[in-house]
C-alpha cells in the first residue's frame, strides 16, 4: 500500500513506542518520515530525525522548520509524544501538574502551532493526536494523566471544527493500556509486577494489553488521504475498555 507516496509526515515522540510504530508504519506506506523526539539515538537511519523537546517553543520552531527545509514540504502531523502519572488526586505534586500538562497538552499545541502554516498549503493535510481511553473512562490512580488526555480528546475536536474548512483532519486514537516502555517501567515500580501486569490485562475485555503496532494501525488510518471523509473522530484502541462490560466469570 502507497497512498501516502510523496507525503512528508512529523511524528513527535518517534523515537520508541507508539511513536516509533507509527513512523515505520508511515514509512512503510510510502510516506517521508520525520521523527522529532528528545533522543533521536534509535531512530533508524532512513528516517529524518530532529532533536527537540516539545516544552520550548523555539526548539519546536526550529524543529518543524527544519523538517520542511529537508523535504519542501509538510502534509501530516502525528502529536505523539506525552508522558504519563500515576496516583490519585492527592499524590502528585503542583509541579507535576505543571509538567505533566505542559508536555502532553501545551506541546501539542506548540508543534501545531508551528506546523499550520506549512499544513495549510497541503491538499492532503491531516493531523492525529495521541489520546488515551483514560480521557473517557474513569481510572484508578490517573487523575493528573486522564486531566491531560481529557483535554487531548477535548481540543482534538476544536481544532477539528476551527480547520475542517481549511481542508485540514483533525482526529485522535485513544488507546487501552499499550505495551510500551512507559508501561513497562510503571510495572516494574510495582510491588507485584506479575500481579500489576494481570491486573492491566484483565482490566481490558480482551484480555490482554494493546500493542503499539495496533495503535500505529489506528493512527495511520485516520492519516490516510483514504479517510479523507473522517474528520473529529476519537477513534478507539483499547480492547474494548469503553464499550464493553462483560459479566464476571
Amino acid at each position: 500500500m502507497t497512498e501516502f507516496d510523496g507525503a512528508v509526515a512529523i511524528v513527535t515522540g518517534g523515537a520508541s513506542g507508539i511513536g516509533a510504530a507509527t513512523a515505520a508504519l508511515l514509512a512503510e506506506r510510502g510516506a517521508r518520515v520525520a521523527v522529532l523526539d528528545r533522543d533521536v539515538a534509535g531512530v533508524p537511519d532512513e528516517l529524518f530525525s530532529v532533536v527537540c523537546d516539545i516544552t520550548d517553543a523555539d526548539q519546536v520552531s526550529a524543529a518543524v522548520a527544519a523538517v520542511v527545509e529537508h523535504f519542501g514540504s509538510l502534509d501530516i502531523l502525528i502529536n505523539n509524544a506525552g508522558i504519563g502519572a500515576a496516583g490519585d488526586i492527592t499524590e502528585n505534586s503542583d509541579d507535576e501538574w505543571h509538567r505533566v500538562l505542559d508536555v502532553n497538552v501545551v506541546g501539542l499545541a506548540r508543534v501545531t502551532r508551528a506546523a499550520l502554516p506549512h499544513l495549510r498549503t497541503s491538499s492532503r493535510a491531516a493531523i492525529v493526536n495521541t489520546c488515551s481511553v483514560a480521557a473517557l473512562v474513569g481510572l484508578p490512580k490517573r487523575a493528573l494523566y486522564s486531566a491531560s488526555k481529557g483535554a487531548v480528546a477535548a481540543v482534538t475536536l476544536a481544532m477539528a471544527a476551527d480547520h475542517v474548512r481549511e481542508g485540514i483532519r483533525v482526529n485522535a486514537v485513544t488507546p487501552g493500556t499499550a505495551d510500551t516502555p512507559w508501561v513497562g517501567r510503571l510495572l516494574e515500580a510495582a510491588d507485584d509486577p506479575e500481579q500489576a501486569a494481570a491486573a492491566l490485562r484483565a482490566r481490558q475485555p480482551m484480555g490482554r494489553l494493546v500493542t503499539a503496532r495496533e495503535v500505529a494501525n489506528a493512527i495511520v488510518y485516520l492519516a490516510s488521504p483514504y479517510s479523507s471523509s473522517t474528520t473529529g473522530t476519537l477513534l478507539g484502541v483499547d480492547g474494548g475498555m469503553e464499550t464493553l462490560r462483560l459479566p464476571a466469570s
